[in-house]
């Protein structure tokens, strides 16, 4: 019997299991889909699992620091004397996709994840979705 669990009724232990290192040298500069397997337990012994292979976005954007404008640091009671400005690499576009869980014997279950569709460097923050 195959049934259809959202991610958000259910709680899902997801474990990352990269099938090859991160090797940011070979990347080169800018913000890119890097593919790995991910594995899926329905619980924490494991009593469904499944793995698939999604996207995540791995690498570098720019950054950079100057001496701040004189308006910002008298607006700043001289406190804000180095202004940063960086951004980050994240997800620009997300896809939902369909993992199927074994759960032994012929029972089978049905989640649906998110992967990285579309990279860009954007403002850093600690979640988008």
């Amino acid at each position: 019997i195959m049934s259809a669990l959202r991610v958000g009724t259910v709680t899902l232990l997801i474990a990352l299991m990269i099938s090859e290192s991160w090797n940011y040298e070979t990347l080169g500069p800018g913000c890119h889909l890097h593919a790995f397997n991910v594995t899926i337990k329905s619980d924490r012994r494991g009593t469904c699992r499944g793995t698939h292979m999604i996207h995540a976005c791995v690498g570098y954007c720019e950054s950079s620091a100057f001496p701040s404008k004189y308006s910002v640091l008298v607006a700043s009671n001289f406190k804000h004397n180095i202004t940063s400005v960086s951004q980050c690499c994240t997800i620009s576009k997300k896809q939902k996709i369909k993992v199927r869980l074994h759960c032994g014997g012929a029972r089978r279950e049905e989640i649906e994840i998110f992967t990285a569709k579309a990279c860009q460097c954007d403002m850093c923050r600690l979640s988008r979705y």
